[in-house]
């Protein structure tokens, strides 16, 4: 040996991490493909290239480490330390010898699927003969959970479904009412330039992360503390957050949570300002960035709407409302709520931390409303368990169950008094929606949150639940001197009226209130509509009705009343009578909420009877879209015109029109065009140009404000071309 040629250490000249093969087999090449972005579970390949000689196995000896986070750490996890010897050493990473050339090596290398999500660096150690040893930095590469991967929590066994909730960044969140149900387009974008970092970035300005940064990192193996964690992120309720919550009407400051179409531009702008809240969202738009944030980490996410939407605020499963004799909703006493919609998510995990069979959809709410464990997040809790009424299990899902299925209580509050007006089994969760896979259409999925409406499994769902609950904690305020619950209760109670939406009569006055629009309620147009009375009774009927109208916010709360009448109807038995009513454009239209949503009223009594009946119904206005035209076929790096047209829906000129437009892989950034004014029904058009980056299915989304209205909507799927 001495003789020949002198062994030497081995040293490493040059890595290739091999980005861009490695990305595409990862599912992650949109992500980058200069970067190494991979999944755990799933192998990938780096070459090493030596400065003088090759590697010879019974000489060298190779050691890997990967490290995550500021402390790692060996029994964390959070530090690894492994070799060529394959799955049988004492880390559960693995390292394969692929081929050994003159002076080059490739490996195959694979974190467990339970490693960290997180960045990575990754270091070498070489021991070679008579004692030579050498040590590199191979460099970085970010680790993301893996749906392809059955090893993994996170394992999603559909390829449609994967595509659906992992990698497609476009989407709809359904907004507007029951009634009229309205898809938003929205550009979640989760594989946009920077967008991987900000995720990362996030997770770093948390409270555990800035508590105790070595168990924060060890823990972002688990879906279940990861999610709690973006959860919690996404509001600015504990922590510099990404969005500040404002339910005002109220936006100098900031954005008109409507007029967002994107989750992009709100989390570059939070990075940009040094991780400051940005102004302002509301439910859909904490929903929709946390999807960004969830399907860009790996996890699959969808974005849920549930219509009529329970807010128990005292945990007793009832909501409790309280009108005045004009049939007006009391903003000053209400703190439970039911919301005209609201919007979370769910993500698909196993729960292993419940019993058997309650992994899969889980519900996450990043809305502030309620604290959990001393922060504003919310779940994860499972779809099957709030099904189920086990609102014992964790996390939080006796808020979940009472969203989609707690019970309403109204009261009628006079001369100081409150009386019982009805109980109502059926007005929340109504329409629970999200896109279906790989359509542009919705998906009803009421019946995976809860048993059909009026059967006896939804009814003993809810008093397992009520039981679940009593076992825990004293009674709810309404029901200290009797419990209406002690046996499974009839669908309805006392007098509700059909529009409420029971559809009995009240039981005491044998009289059915309803109303009927008698035409499309548009914005900028008068409202038509009757109130139908109906006499059940054999009886003549004197009735009197106090009628009212005031627009709502999305969260149920009402602004102030604009318009009140009383009516005066005569009824004889079994008889039928309608009374017309009209609301004016000009009476309603410096009232209306961003929402478009106006509530109508009508509280009715009988001559010398204490009893009383209450109807309403919400009413939302509708509007024209914005219409986008693609002129000629889309090509990668190749100009693209695309024209929008648009109008003012009013017969008034509207003024400070903006006109902003984005769609991931077609704009680089949101553009933004200023109108100025639009005249009384005016139709206009502009045409720009773009020049796609990315190919396969994309969207173009438009939104329209003015300081009349904020979010006239429009979209448009374009295939790009890969071209030639």
């Amino acid at each position: 040996m001495a003789q020949g040629c002198p062994i030497t250490g081995l040293e490493v000249a040059l890595t290739d991490l091999q980005s861009s093969q490695n990305n595409v087999r990862h599912h992650t090449e949109e992500i980058s493909v200069d970067r190494l972005v991979v999944r755990r579970g799933q192998a990938f390949s780096i070459t090493l290239y030596f400065k003088n000689r090759g590697f010879q196995p019974g000489m060298d000896s190779i050691m890997f480490v990967a490290e995550t986070g500021p402390l790692p750490d060996l029994a964390k996890g959070t530090r690894a330390v492994f070799s060529f010897t394959g799955s049988g050493g004492p880390s559960p990473w693995i390292a394969s010898l692929e081929a050994n050339r003159a002076n080059s090596l490739e490996v195959s290398l694979c974190a467990p699927p339970i490693a960290a999500v997180g960045r990575y660096l990754l270091k070498i150690r070489i021991d070679s003969y008579q004692g030579f040893v050498t040590a590199y930095q191979l460099g970085e590469f970010i680790l993301l959970f893996n749906p392809w991967c059955p090893a993994d929590a996170v394992y999603l066994e559909s390829e449609p479904q994967r595509q659906e909730y992992v990698v497609n960044d476009y989407g709809f969140i359904y907004q507007g009412s029951k009634s009229w149900i309205r898809p938003c387009p929205w550009n979640y974008g989760q594989f946009e330039e920077n967008i991987i970092d900000i995720c990362l970035e996030l997770l770093e300005k948390s409270l555990n992360f800035q508590v105790d940064p070595s168990t924060d990192c060890a823990l972002r193996g688990s879906p279940v503390y990861t999610s709690r964690v973006v959860c919690a992120m996404i509001n600015s309720n504990d922590d510099n957050g990404v969005l500040n919550g404002n339910w005002s009407e109220n936006y100098v400051d900031g954005i008109n949570p409507a007029e967002w179409t994107g989750s992009v531009a709100i989390l570059k702008q939070w990075h940009a300002t040094g991780c400051q809240p940005v102004r302002y969202g509301q439910c859909w738009v904490f929903a929709a960035v946390m999807c960004t944030v969830m399907r860009c980490l790996g996890i699959p996410t969808r974005v849920i709407t549930n219509f009529d939407s329970g807010h128990d605020t005292d945990g007793n499963l009832i909501i409790d409302e309280y009108y005045d004799n004009t049939g007006r909703i009391l903003e000053n006493m209400k703190k439970d709520t039911v919301w005209n919609f609201h919007v979370w998510n769910e993500c698909w995990m196993a729960r292993k931390d419940l019993p058997p069979g309650y992994g899969g959809w889980q519900v996450l709410d990043a809305t502030p409303q309620e604290t959990s464990n001393g922060l504003y997040c919310c779940g994860p809790a499972s779809v099957k368990v709030i099904k189920e009424g086990e609102i014992d299990l964790n996390y939080d899902t006796r808020f979940a169950f009472s969203m989609v299925n707690a019970d309403c209580m109204s009261w009628l509050v006079y001369g100081g008094k409150e009386q019982k007006l009805h109980q109502d089994t059926a007005t929340v969760g109504n329409f629970i929606s999200t896109k279906s896979i790989q359509s542009d259409e919705r998906d009803d999925i009421t019946e995976s949150y809860k048993y059909e409406e009026g059967s006896l499994q939804e009814r003993e769902v809810f008093l397992k639940a009520l039981q679940k609950l009593q076992a825990t904690r004293s009674q709810g305020p309404h029901q200290a001197n009797s419990n209406p619950f002690s046996s499974v209760p009839p669908r309805h109670n006392s007098a509700r009226s059909p529009d409420s939406p029971s559809l009995q009569p009240s039981d005491v006055l044998q009289v059915s209130l309803k109303f009927e629009l008698l035409d499309s309620p548009k914005m900028g147009q008068d409202i038509n509509f009757v109130l139908l009375a109906v006499n059940m009774s054999p009886q003549f009927k004197d009735l009197k009705l106090n009628l009212s109208a005031q627009s709502l916010l999305h969260d149920g709360s009402p602004l102030v009343p604009f318009w009140q009448d009383t009516a005066f109807i005569t009824l004889f038995p079994e008889e039928e009578k309608s009374y017309p009513c009209k609301i004016l454009y000009s009476q309603y239209s410096q009232y209306l909420s961003t929402d478009k949503l106006i509530r109508i009223s009508a509280l009715g009594e009988e001559k010398n009877s204490p009893e009383k009946i209450l109807v309403n119904k919400i009413i939302t206005l509708t509007f024209p879209g914005i219409m986008i035209n693609v002129l000629g076929a889309a090509f990668v790096n190749q100009p693209l015109t695309v024209q929008v047209v648009f109008s003012n829906p009013l017969s008034e000129p509207v003024e400070d029109c903006v006109l902003t437009l984005e769609g991931s892989g077609l704009f680089r950034k949101q553009q933004r065009v200023l109108i100025g004014v639009l005249k009384p029904h005016h139709k206009a058009s502009i045409t720009l140009k773009t020049v796609p980056f990315k190919s396969g299915q994309r969207q173009i989304q438009a939104n329209l404000r003015s300081n009349r209205f904020k979010d006239i909507k429009g979209y448009k799927n374009v295939y790009v071309d890969i071209g030639l």
